[in-house]
């Protein structure tokens, strides 16, 4: 299959990475029809070792993967120093996620449920220099990013901004995530002073206007 072009990169190394095998031999017998090297992995974790022994020149990755996500991954291997191209194939379809993929440095986000011949077009927008982001999320990204751009939390951070908004104390968050106390208190604060504001009613309503929680408004009028 020749999809626009798509037979200019023949060569390109592709790196699939996806726990659900199914899935990720899908993708790979796919991508097989335009390109000759893809290689299949299943955690966040060989993503970053595949980057580093320079085995890949474009990821494309699902985000919830067994260990660190496929977000987190690419958040280290550009702390690391490459630039790597990454390509998030999820079946999130919440701008919200699509957002923080962006921001984090994602090159291209699309759905499951659209993949195929647009897996193989976003590839080669990529490999063009240009990203690309499924029609049906496009706009509300776009929105959620511009939005949330000076808001780049880390995925721990993430999640403890997200149990604060559903009223659990510091005790009952540093349960759930299986950390202190005083490291819940740490992150918390360090969320306070990235937004700008200095307690945790305020935090919630500022995080809300930002499109940084679950049905915020602005992310209601962004659907």
């Amino acid at each position: 299959m020749e999809v626009n072009g798509s037979s200019s990169y023949p060569s390109t190394r592709l790196l699939i990475a996806d726990d659900h095998r199914v899935v990720a031999q899908g993708v790979e017998r796919l991508l097989l029809e335009c390109f000759e090297h893809v290689e299949v992995v299943q955690s966040g974790e060989a993503i970053i070792d595949c980057v580093l022994a320079e085995r890949t020149d474009l990821v494309i990755a699902d985000i919830s993967m067994q260990g660190i996500s496929g977000i987190e991954a690419m958040r280290r291997v550009r702390q690391l120093g490459y630039d790597t191209p990454f390509i998030f194939l999820t079946m999130h379809g919440d701008c919200r996620v699509a957002a923080e993929a962006i921001r984090s440095g994602a090159s291209g986000y699309l759905l499951k449920s659209s993949a195929g011949e647009e897996l193989v077009r976003a590839i080669r927008e990529v490999q063009s220099g240009r990203s690309y982001v499924t029609p049906t999320l496009a706009g509300p990204t776009i929105f959620a990013s511009e939005q949330t751009v000076d808001c780049n939390l880390t995925e721990k951070q993430q999640r403890i901004l997200d149990y604060v908004a559903q009223g659990l104390r510091s005790k009952q968050i540093a349960y759930e995530l299986g950390i202190s106390v005083r490291t819940v208190e740490s992150h918390k604060y360090a969320i306070m002073q990235q937004l700008g504001v200095h307690g945790t009613v305020e935090l919630v309503r500022k995080a809300e206007q930002l499109g940084l929680l679950p049905g915020s408004p602005r992310q209601r009028s962004a659907a």
